[in-house]
């Protein structure tokens, strides 16, 4: 089978990575940089393709069998689209931020399986969600709590990007969507930080991030919220930046010279959030789904703590959301799912083979969701 996988990136290159010890692999990006890193890998191809250029990846996709979307978010829609409209079956990771479920019609038409958002959260906090929903006779609430976070912290952020630094700053933008009491509501990114206590690493500040998406809408759960985790004191210090500015896309004039205030926060902030040769990141996340079972209240708690791969030198939220990926592309690829139109996460979780299959795939890597039940 002839897989492509649409962008060179951290994780991009990893699924590219895990995938080619089955398939026949080759990786697409615009950047002659990151392509010649694909380079290195063995029985790895390249293709340099500009993805926004008009038909693009319809045409480089069409003599591929199975396609993996990993592209940056304000593109991944369009690409979705192409491929879709290329009757070619996709795993994306490019967490669009337009409503890819748009799409299902369109899937269906072409007998199209597009997974989508199918990394660690968004992907398997929705996948997990989705399988207790299915065990419990009523589910009455769920709550995902995730970050990654550098394992040394340094002043002033004590915060390092695992992922692309704009989708970062849009999440302290974007008013967070949760659930409660049946009805859809926004709070403001960053608020109702509370602190977490996490084993083994510690204390944790949570506030509200826009990480639902889909299962706002996809499963008859009256109340369920995300937030975001990081290292206590770091929300207040992106309220400031916010509040002040600093993010706004709007220019401002200084000496005679209009400047986007974002692109001067990037200019000066990116650099002290890379994570730098020789830094170690991990990737937490808590799940829980309350509900009724028989009569009884039962509550079910997924807690993963991941870290740096030191062996192969990859970082920890590359691994929780690259390998889920690869697991899913490999389910596919063996016929296991094949459900047609556009699909979130969640659906997934809810067939049990296919729940199993994941968790045992994740397993294999060292990902490991460790499940606690609680009964009340």
């Amino acid at each position: 089978m002839k897989i492509i996988v649409l962008g060179a990136g951290l994780v991009g290159s990893l699924i590219a990575r895990d995938l080619s010890r089955d398939f026949d692999v080759t990786v697409a990006d615009r950047s002659e940089e990151a392509l010649k890193r694909i380079n290195e890998l063995a029985g790895v191809g390249t293709l340099q393709i500009d993805f926004s250029k008009e038909n693009a990846i319809k045409e480089t996709v069409k003599d591929f069998d199975l396609v993996v979307g990993a592209v940056p978010g304000f593109l991944g829609f369009n690409m979705l689209k192409q491929v879709i409209e290329a009757k070619k079956n996709i795993v994306d990771i490019s967490f669009a931020p337009e409503d890819c479920i748009v799409l299902d019609d369109l899937a269906k038409e072409n007998n199209v399986t597009a997974v989508i958002d199918c990394g660690v959260a968004p992907g398997m906090s929705n996948i997990l969600i989705g399988h207790v929903t299915k065990m419990l006779d009523e589910t009455q609430y769920c709550e995902i709590l995730v970050g990654g976070l550098p394992q040394s912290r340094y002043w002033p952020y004590e915060y390092k990007l695992v992922f692309s630094p704009l989708d970062t700053i849009d999440e302290y933008m974007r008013p967070a969507r949760m659930k409660i009491n049946g009805e859809i509501v926004e709070k403001p990114a960053l608020s109702e930080i509370e602190l977490v206590d996490f084993p083994p690493i510690g204390t944790l500040e949570a506030f509200n991030t826009d990480g639902l998406r889909s299962l706002l809408y996809t499963l008859n759960i009256p109340n369920m919220k995300e937030k975001t985790l990081r290292y206590p004191g770091h929300a207040e210090k992106m309220k400031m930046l916010r509040e002040t500015g600093f993010f706004a896309n709007d220019p401002v004039e200084v000496n005679g010279v209009k400047v986007k205030p974002i692109e001067l926060t990037a200019k000066l902030l990116f650099p002290m959030w890379k994570l730098k040769d020789g830094e170690k990141d991990f990737t937490i996340m808590r799940v829980t789904v309350k509900g009724k079972k028989d009569g009884e209240m039962i509550s079910y708690i997924y807690d993963l703590v991941d870290y740096f791969d030191d062996v192969m030198k990859v970082t920890s939220m590359a691994r929780t959301t690259g390998y889920t990926c690869s697991v899913v592309v490999r389910l596919l690829a063996k016929g296991l799912y094949d459900k047609k139109g556009v699909c979130p996460p969640e659906y997934l979780g809810m067939e049990d083979r296919v729940f199993e299959e994941i968790l045992k795939g994740l397993r294999e890597k060292g990902v490991i969701y460790n499940e606690s039940i609680v009964k009340s």
